[in-house]
């Protein structure tokens, strides 16, 4: 690959508290996943994201989760379709609204959390969200796990699809995510993740947990932000791409914009 997106889960602070370092991540990645409420974010501070994320020309997406502030959208949940599926809605819409008002365009959505991992696996959980996408606008992508169902139910809902990994997370042998209950399942030597990533990005391989190597496509590559190190985790990967001639371009850009500075 000569091109990959790097992208980041921002916007995550809380009115008086903060997490992660936003400013700086936008100056390094090419998509920011944008919080929208439910898991983390409050208005004025999701709008001050996506501000910078439009002064760094950073695509901007949505990072819908379930309802779930105390538990960080972390929690397993049984929420009904009609209700998910508004839930989904009104967080697309809300984070539009804010991008709306800075001169922004939000271009694509990712789920968070456990609303991710459960879509990834549960057809009627990716339906729902798939649906909600589409009935906010189907010319947004939806960004997940390569294989995943959620991707599956997204394309059978006409929605165009983009595949990531993740820089900061072990993997199984099944190329599935390491729950974050057990140890490991969470990196944080920035060199050993860049240098993870480069692999991926050259050769579609990761080494799984159990020292086996995963085949993973993806178009983009994350870092979560809020991550011990996350900053630094980010700018050694792009260091790493930028040595080896591999271009940050974001895979929903908005119209008329160019590469990620």
């Amino acid at each position: 690959m000569s091109a990959v997106d790097l992208n980041s889960d921002l916007g995550e602070g809380f009115g008086r508290w903060s997490l992660g370092d936003d400013e700086q991540m936008l100056g390094i990645v090419s998509s920011a996943n944008v919080a929208c409420g439910f898991h983390a974010g409050d208005p004025a501070s999701i709008r001050r994201t996506v501000r910078s994320a439009v002064a760094h020309g950073v695509s901007i997406g949505a990072h819908v989760g379930y309802r779930d502030l105390a538990g960080f959208g972390r929690r397993n949940m049984d929420v009904p379709d009609e209700e998910l599926e508004a839930d989904v809605v009104y967080q697309i819409g809300a984070l539009r609204g804010l991008a709306d008002a800075e001169g922004g365009t939000v271009t694509y959505v990712k789920p968070h959390g456990a609303l991710y991992n459960t879509a990834a696996v549960d057809e009627r959980v990716a339906r729902a969200v798939a649906a909600a996408v589409v009935a906010v606008d189907p010319g947004l992508v939806l960004l997940g796990l390569p294989g995943s169902v959620a991707l599956a139910a997204a394309s059978d809902a006409g929605l165009a699809t983009a595949t990531e990994a993740f820089a900061d997370r072990a993997y199984t042998a099944e190329g599935r995510l390491v729950s974050r209950r057990e140890p490991g399942a969470v990196l944080h030597d920035a060199d050993d993740v860049a240098r993870r990533m480069l692999r991926l990005v050259t050769e579609g391989l990761v080494t799984a947990v159990d020292g086996s190597d995963v085949a993973v496509r993806a178009d983009s590559v994350c870092v979560h932000g809020d991550s011990p190190g996350a900053v630094a985790m980010a700018r050694r990967i792009r260091e790493v791409f930028d040595a080896e001639g591999i271009e940050l371009a974001a895979f929903a850009p908005a119209a008329g914009s160019g590469p990620t500075a």
